[in-house]
């Protein structure tokens, strides 16, 4: 079974560096109910950390429940569609949110 903790400790296996070239960016996730937690993506150029909490000046902050983001990191929900039914929250630069599914292998 996967955890939304496992995701995010699995993340930088997945992240495709020279996707992200030359972005500089952070990403704040807000993981909802039992098993969610708060993280954040910090790209710079190509590279990536997660870190475990809150980062104050987030380019991009995205809001799901632990089961919805699991299905949408495992690719049982389509990210796009979880947006449009508002079970995916997103607040800042939304062509961020747009560009980012192309920085990671996709499941």
């Amino acid at each position: 079974m996967t955890t939304v903790r496992e995701i995010f400790e699995g993340m930088p296996q997945t992240f495709v560096p020279e996707r992200a070239v030359g972005v500089n960016a952070v990403i704040q996730f807000d993981i909802t109910g039992e098993g969610g937690g708060q993280w954040h993506a910090d790209i710079v150029d190509g590279a990536l950390s997660v870190i475990e909490g809150l980062h104050e000046k987030a380019d991009l902050t995205l809001t799901a429940s632990a089961p919805d983001y699991v299905a949408i990191s495992t690719g049982k929900l389509n990210g796009q569609l979880a947006f449009m039914t508002g079970r995916l929250k997103a607040k800042g630069n939304l062509a961020l949110g747009m560009k980012m599914q192309g920085y990671f292998k996709q499941p």
